[in-house]
């Protein structure tokens, strides 16, 4: 008989070095590659970064502006010209030429501090911007970390699912080494195969499941979609949440309260532009001017000019159809409404914080339950192994057994998986999601 040892070792080595090629991602290495390449994130950024670039005293109007001019006109004319005493003079290919070039500088000195509403505007832009970047981070690092430990599930239900189908070979096994010694019927055995093909089954549905949801990820990290990799054997669930601590955090971090906020300091800044309209808008203007003009015919053939001009002026709406008054009593009606939807989401982000925490807790508990829920359907699964091994127990039973720990197995790791999923979700409501 050949020796096998060498063989045996090669295809030991080959697969471990599979393990070790496969990339194993971590939540944290996970998060960071989200932050990194997520086109969610990185649209919002470039977002908020617009809004940087438009706080600017000029954007808002409160400086002046220079602008530059030069015009050229060249011509060349047949003119004929009667005069009062009845001459007439003719010329042909007359030139008539004008040059005109020079500076303008415009600036609004006073426009009932609109400019100044409007600065004040573009700052809370700015600021809405960053809240509503923190809400995109929150929501797709949330997502990521929710697709990650789903599939940190699904790992340990294919975990599983093998067990369980090394538990139905050797059933096979005993059912052929049963019947061949005349203990068992052909029926026991074909019982034991459909069993198994049904693990099977069940194993291929859950790997197409855990392959998908790979898919998903590389997706939400905007990565090559067939890049394969190994996650986390294990979920651990933070049990220290405090609904207390949480509601203040929610009150004080939330994005999208805040958003809700700064669209309340927004309105208010309107009104003030809308009320700037009722004072006199004063402003300035001076430059530098150059002229200079040549013709064949007419009493003057040339002239030339250069020199500063200045002035103020000022323009005050005096009737507009009562459009003022109209467009200020519906900015105050929007701050009111703004005010509205601050308290409203306010109170949905904190009964959504509320609702969220129960189902927490509930998992929490659900979560020391199953556990012992497996180790009890494990040690069941054990003496019914043995005494189905002995032929004392029918295969009914066996096969009972066997379903009840793999269930037990599944409803541990989903208790697992749903309790990280609310922890999540809590730390997004109050903002304090670790990233």
């Amino acid at each position: 008989m050949p020796n096998r040892t060498p063989i045996i070792f090669s295809l030991l080595v080959f697969n471990v070095a599979l393990i070790f090629c496969q990339e194993v991602l971590t939540i944290d290495n996970t998060v960071k590659q989200a932050l990194e390449n997520n086109f969610q994130i990185i649209t919002a950024s470039n977002n908020l970064k617009i809004d940087e670039y438009g706080i600017s005293p000029g954007y808002a109007g409160m400086l002046p502006s220079l602008e530059a001019s030069i015009t050229d006109n060249n011509r060349t004319l047949y003119l004929s010209q009667t005069r009062l005493d009845g001459t007439v003079q003719e010329r042909n290919n007359a030139i008539n030429n004008s040059l005109n070039y020079g500076v303008a500088l415009d600036w609004t000195l006073f426009d009932g501090l609109r400019m100044f509403a409007n600065y004040e505007q573009l700052k809370e832009n700015q600021k809405l911007g960053d809240a509503e970047l923190k809400q995109v981070i929150l929501t797709t690092v949330g997502e990521v970390m929710i697709t990650y430990y789903d599939l940190v599930q699904q790992k340990q239900q294919l975990s599983a699912l093998d067990s369980t189908i090394l538990i139905s070979k050797q059933r096979v096994e005993l059912a052929q080494n049963r019947f061949t010694i005349g203990k068992a019927s052909k029926l026991e055995v074909l019982n034991a195969k459909v069993d198994l093909n049904t693990d099977e089954t069940l194993m291929q549905r859950q790997k197409e499941l855990y392959v998908n949801t790979k898919i998903e990820l590389n997706r939400q990290l905007a990565r090559d979609l067939q890049i394969d990799f190994d996650v986390a054997p294990e979920i651990f669930v933070d049990e220290t949440l405090l609904l207390d601590n949480l509601q203040s955090m929610v009150v004080s971090q939330n994005p999208q309260l805040l958003v809700s906020e700064i669209n309340k300091r927004i309105s208010e800044l309107e009104l003030k532009q809308i009320k700037a309209a009722r004072f006199p808008t004063i402003f300035a203007t001076t430059g530098y001017n150059f002229s200079q003009s040549e013709s064949s015919l007419g009493f003057t053939t040339s002239s030339y000019s250069r020199g500063f001009n200045y002035g103020f002026g000022a323009t005050l709406n005096l009737f507009d159809g009562l459009n003022q008054n109209r467009n200020e009593k519906i900015g105050k009606l929007e701050i009111e409404n703004s005010e509205v939807a601050i308290a409203q989401q306010k109170q949905e982000l904190l009964a959504m914080l509320g609702t969220t925490y129960q189902t927490y807790l509930t998992n929490i508990s659900l979560i020391e339950l199953e556990g012992n829920n497996e180790s009890i359907a494990k040690e069941n699964l054990d003496i019914t192994v043995e005494k189905y091994r002995i032929g004392i127990i029918p295969t009914i039973e066996f096969r009972t057994a066997q379903l009840n720990y793999i269930n037990a197995k599944v409803r541990f790791s989903n208790a697992k998986f749903q309790a990280k999923v609310s922890e999540i979700i809590l730390k997004q409501l109050a903002g304090n999601l670790v990233i």
